[in-house]
């Protein structure tokens, strides 16, 4: 905005000035067509653009349930809002008493739950430092970050 502002008062006042010769104007139109015309062109392209990245953030209002994680310290917190008091705290397990085949900083006490074939809203947040919330086999990462409301939605297709 600043070098649009800039380069348009330049070219206003040189256009309107009354001190002008020869070698000034002879090549003005020229350096005018191709300022003003590639400014056009990116803001063309960039207005589509925006809007649709602020069509993909936001998340439709037809999902049948809504889950709220806080990520903390060592554990994430989940509350069912569609339910009156469902909430509970899902911990690590520690190393010690894990099994074969489980994943060391990956396993937890309580899973999350959620229904296949159903729409599930997420509403991501933090209590102290920035999280990642991440379920790579539903193309899910959004990072809690404290005093923000992050949100996204999926659709679970498969069971486990």
């Amino acid at each position: 905005l600043l070098i649009t502002t800039l380069v348009g008062y330049l070219t206003a006042s040189f256009m309107l000035s009354s001190l002008t010769s020869r070698y000034i104007l002879e090549q003005q139109t020229i350096e005018t067509v191709w300022t003003i015309l590639p400014a056009i062109i990116l803001i063309f392209l960039a207005l589509p653009s925006l809007r649709l990245l602020y069509l993909l953030d936001e998340v439709g209002m037809s999902c049948l349930l809504t889950i709220k994680a806080t990520g903390n310290q060592w554990y994430w917190g989940y509350e069912y809002s569609d339910f009156k008091g469902m909430e509970f705290d899902s911990y690590m397990l520690p190393e010690d008493t894990l099994e074969a085949g489980q994943y060391r900083l990956l396993e937890v006490d309580r899973r999350m739950v959620v229904p296949t074939k159903t729409d599930v809203r997420m509403l991501i947040t933090s209590n102290d430092v920035i999280h990642s919330w991440a379920v790579p086999s539903l193309g899910v990462k959004v990072d809690a970050i404290p005093g923000r409301l992050n949100q996204t939605s999926f659709v679970a297709t498969n069971e486990g």
